[in-house]
């Protein structure tokens, strides 16, 4: 197949990618945004293919690890639950940069297989492309594994900082950009190969200084980190479909990670060189567990929200881990027969990352007209009978907008406190990720219900 007509056809399929993240940026349109990815993704890689020759040493390496990494992808896709998708996300990531990690080192080892020069004498453009997306991939690669480890509980998701550190990550990144730029003067491989280990160190030291209840930042600009490198590394293989995904995933990472900040009223800046975020369960504020709190069951629960007009639901971590968005689902439906007006608010944190509210309520099958973000329903908290708040902690704490002492302070919140009646389904009083006490747990409108958030459900649908 011609260069030409690669050509075109990475084209094509780099539009293709643009029309799915179009359809991916609204629910009504997600699924035909996700075929034309499909659709896309698969044209990128039969081209590849085809490019190869058939039947060659190369196209048989292909599909080999084609199809080792089709089958584990497939697997994992069956396996992880959507509870699960933040960690996954943070795999995925990671995998992307150690790929960029590895197409860089080939393309450094061997220069003239890419059309790039011959070994110690690569052109400098190529090498300055392959130098940033390798350093962006390293950084991605081990920045991930530190947000994995961390929503997967393997790591303490508090803030793990030593005194220096923020100096230490500044001493780095300005070595890797005098190590680039003498890498360009002298083609050392070990100087390529210390650019690489440095990037890994700086992934690690960047993460792991940020917070649990930061993750949905952090997650959103790993996903532009991967993006940037893979367009680095489309520079230098010259791959339209490379450059075009690698441009699209990075910028809109990045539009994201503006989005999560504003949803926090935090800069960029200060959630990459502090991070506030969960605690250890010794440092944890519990002084205000001894307050009274009004204590309610499933019954009662029941008899509000039957009663009620109007239900605003408030779904949260909570919600996630106990599986409980069908069981949300089957109770609205019961609702809704009695003639209750029900609708959906979703904080742009809610969740370990971003939209992760959404996809859960979406695999429930909940309509997409009913489900609106904090700035489209938080006039509504004021006229609404119940809000019932499953497991959404630091994104309903009215400290946010009390206590300037707070570590949320200033941080846009759901005004569940102004609903007429909160229902609040937890499993205790303990902190969220943010590691302060909620103060709408000792409102006077405020009903407790401890128990699993899916059981708690279960039993409210019996009870209607």
């Amino acid at each position: 197949m011609s260069a030409n007509i690669l050509a075109i056809f990475y084209l094509i399929s780099g539009v293709l990618f643009i029309l799915a993240l179009r359809g991916l940026s609204s629910p009504e349109t997600s699924r035909q945004g996700n075929l034309f990815g499909i659709i896309g993704m698969a044209i990128a890689v039969g081209v590849t293919i085809l490019s190869v020759g058939n039947f060659s040493i190369g196209f048989l390496y292909l599909m080999v690890f084609l199809l080792i990494g089709g089958s584990i992808g497939a697997f994992i896709a069956f396996k992880i639950p959507m509870t699960a998708m933040p960690e996954l996300v943070a795999g995925f990531h990671s995998l992307v940069g150690l790929a960029a990690v590895f197409v860089a080192i080939s393309a450094f080892l061997s220069p003239d297989v890419f059309n790039l020069g011959s070994p110690g004498n690569i052109k400098i453009a190529s090498l300055i492309e392959m130098s940033l997306g390798a350093a962006i991939g390293a950084i991605t690669f081990t920045g991930s594994i530190i947000a994995f480890l961390k929503l997967r509980g393997i790591m303490s998701g508090s803030p793990i900082v030593f005194f220096g550190q923020h100096y230490l990550n500044l001493f780095l990144g300005l070595s890797l950009i005098g190590l680039i730029y003498y890498l360009c003067l002298n083609q050392s491989n070990s100087l390529f190969w210390t650019i690489i280990a440095i990037s890994l160190i700086v992934g690690v030291f960047l993460i792991i200084p940020i917070g649990g209840a930061d993750m949905p930042v952090v997650i959103s600009m790993l996903n532009s980190y991967s993006g940037w490198a893979a367009a680095g590394i489309g520079f230098t293989l010259e791959n339209t479909a490379l450059i075009i995904t690698g441009a699209l995933v990075g910028s809109s990472g990045a539009i994201l990670s503006y989005i999560m900040c504003k949803g926090m009223n935090r800069s960029f800046f200060n959630v990459i060189l502090g991070g506030w975020g969960a605690t250890d369960d010794k440092t944890k504020d519990n002084s205000k567990e001894q307050k009274p709190v009004k204590n309610g069951n499933a019954d009662d629960a029941a008899f509000l929200m039957k009663n009620a007009s109007s239900v605003i639901i408030v779904p949260g971590y909570g919600m996630a881990v106990a599986q409980a968005q069908h069981a949300l689902r089957e109770m609205v439906d019961a609702l809704k027969k009695n003639g209750v007006k029900v609708t959906y608010a979703i904080h742009p944190v809610a969740g370990r990352m971003p939209g992760h509210m959404n996809v859960l309520l979406a695999e429930a099958n909940v309509p997409y007209d009913e489900v609106f973000e904090l700035e489209e329903i938080n006039n509504d908290f004021a006229n609404c009978d119940v809000a019932y708040v499953i497991g959404a902690n630091d994104v309903t704490n009215p400290v946010a907008k009390s206590d300037p002492q707070s570590p949320i302070y200033g941080m846009p919140i759901l005004d569940v406190e102004k609903s007429k009646s909160v229902l609040f389904v937890k499993r205790s009083l303990s902190p969220g990720y943010a590691g302060i006490d909620n103060d709408l747990f000792y409102r006077d409108n405020t009903l407790m219900l401890f128990a699993d958030a899916k059981k708690m459900t279960e039993d409210i649908i019996k009870s209607l």
